[in-house]
């Protein structure tokens, strides 16, 4: 292999050992101030993206102990490397590929350990944020405590109600 391949090589496979998942991309006829745009956004998600040759992708994440099929990589590639949130990352991706008329698609993935191919990194993507699934168990447990205090509030309001009245009855009586 030649030194600037094998440069390629070890540089892809430092980047895909310092984070712990990724996305592969497809790409074409898209704007290079987009794909600019694209990559500053997703370095403030403390990420990156690396578009590479199909062949030295292969290699790399074969080294590493994944194993990618050269003929499920269609056109030209990107890798879009995530650390802390691997779900935030794939919904920008694909909110990316939503403002960008389908122009880039995702390929298949590197999530938790796991190889995912492109169908099952969509749907993580509509899976709801942590902070969302949080939020929900949260309600889920607030909800029963909250109705039970809303009982308790119409009994005792109840029982005012009928003294209320009582009194107004005995006065009106009088």
């Amino acid at each position: 292999m030649r030194k600037e391949k094998q440069y390629l090589l070890d540089e892809l496979k430092e980047q895909l050992n310092k984070f712990s998942s990724f996305v592969l991309i497809n790409y074409s006829n898209i704007n290079a101030n987009k794909i600019s745009a694209f990559r500053r956004d997703v370095r403030k998600m403390k990420g990156g993206v690396e578009f590479v040759k199909k062949r030295i992708l292969v290699k790399a994440a074969g080294s590493l102990g994944h194993e990618l099929d050269l003929k499920t990589l269609p056109g030209h590639i990107g890798v879009v490397l995530g650390d802390k949130d691997a779900l935030e990352l794939t919904k920008f991706v694909f909110q990316f590929r939503k403002e960008n008329d389908k122009k880039v698609n995702v390929v298949g993935g590197f999530l938790e350990g796991v190889i995912l191919s492109g169908e099952q990194v969509e749907e993580l993507s509509k899976l709801p944020s942590k902070d969302e699934m949080r939020a929900q168990l949260l309600a889920t447990f607030e909800a029963p405590m909250s109705q039970t205090l809303s009982v308790m509030e119409a009994l005792i309001t109840s029982v005012v109600y009928c003294l209320d009245n009582k009194v107004k009855q005995s006065e009106g009586n009088s």
